[in-house]
């Protein structure tokens, strides 16, 4: 059978990279023809030319009022985002099946047996496209004679941010899915009274790999031992985390490292900027003692890796993935919460029930899929 993925762009994200990359090998394993489907070519990044006085002076207002700006911001994106995405574009390349498309409409209706939605936060506006998000929900692939299948697929919050209108459209298109299935439990909620479909709780895809497949991935790569043992991954570095960082690095007198760039800091030097390589990140895990982060695959690598961690309460990207994820390994305590004062909790991993928690979610799950793609 010939399977579409649609789930979120691929860019220097390390959790989005390798949950697509899961997905499809997982999907590839059960005997499917298995594509990615990019909705479009990111670069070059080009303005329409009436907006261009408009938004050059914007800039340069802004430069003279002494608010920095970068006045010929698209020429640097383009400039700079090939040596930024060099190490993930090459993992992309070698690793993923893409089937670009300028637009989801020119996709022909004979092209795919199956359509898979998700995972990651697909069904959220702000990250799929606000005026996009029915295109989340298949809306170019009415009237086709195809298997439509949500796995996994993320709301990202618990708060509904769709407009009436498209909570109408995305109720009626999702009522012609085959089966559905989310990735927060807050999301069944969210679908049984926004969406008015029943959906099941399944685990993220990178949590259907073992973690021998992620091990061999930086083997295969010959990628070096990380520069310590306390591996510390933050998206949205803050003071108050520096300071929490340094209070677990006191107490449990270990060697910090990281593997992330100042890939989103638009004033640092490119030298800075270049995302280094996944198979880096991965092995942090596998080096690592103890892991403080606010990201919410880092968390889930945590686990898979069997290593301690403290996490980070990340609001402005989505609280309820990381609550619904910790609940159900029963490890709400290893979340910091913002302003949580002097608080620092370690708390007691019991990794052989976290184990067993894991193989019977990751049973059902692989089965939701293999019982709705397969039959």
């Amino acid at each position: 059978m010939k399977v579409g993925i649609l789930t979120l762009p691929l860019n220097t994200n390390y959790g989005g990279i390798l949950q697509t990359y899961a997905l499809q090998t997982l999907l590839m394993r059960m005997g499917h023809e298995v594509y990615v489907i990019e909705r479009q070519k990111e670069l070059p990044i080009e303005l329409p030319l009436y907006r261009i006085p408009f938004i050059y002076g914007k800039r340069i207002v802004k430069n003279i009022l002494g608010r920095k700006c970068t006045i010929f911001y698209e020429q640097k994106v383009n400039r700079e985002q090939p040596f930024i995405r060099k190490y993930t574009d090459e993992f992309i390349r070698k690793y993923i099946c893409l089937k670009r498309y300028n637009k989801l409409s020119s996709i022909k209706s004979n092209e795919y047996d199956a359509i898979v939605v998700g995972s990651d936060q697909v069904w959220r506006p702000n990250y799929f496209g606000i005026r996009d998000i029915t295109q989340a929900y298949l809306d170019f692939a009415v009237g086709w004679d195809i298997k439509r299948i949500a796995y996994a697929a993320s709301f990202g919050t618990e708060e509904w941010e769709y407009t009436l209108s498209q909570t109408k459209k995305c109720n009626r298109l999702l009522s012609l899915f085959d089966a559905v299935s989310v990735r927060e439990d807050s999301g069944v909620d969210l679908c049984k009274k926004k969406l008015g479909v029943e959906a099941e709780h399944v685990l993220d895809p990178t949590m259907l790999l073992s973690k021998e497949d992620y091990i061999n991935l930086f083997i295969s790569a010959h990628t070096p031992k990380s520069k310590g043992n306390l591996l510390c991954y933050i998206l949205d570095e803050t003071e108050e985390k520096n300071n929490l960082l340094k209070r677990i690095v006191d107490e449990k007198r270990l060697v910090p490292f990281s593997v992330k760039s100042k890939n989103d800091d638009v004033d640092s030097l490119i030298s800075d900027r270049v995302q280094p390589p996944l198979e880096q990140w991965l092995r942090g895990f596998y080096d690592a003692d103890f892991v403080f982060t606010d990201s919410f695959h880092a968390c889930v690598f945590s686990i898979l890796f069997n290593k301690p961690f403290i996490v980070y309460g990340n609001v402005s990207r989505g609280m309820s993935r990381f609550i619904s994820l910790l609940n159900m390994f029963d490890l709400v305590d290893a979340l910091y919460y913002e302003n949580s004062g002097c608080i620092l909790n370690f708390i007691n991993f019991n990794w052989n029930k976290i184990n067993s928690i894991l193989e019977k979610k990751k049973e059902e799950s692989i089965c939701f899929l293999r019982k709705n793609v397969n039959k």
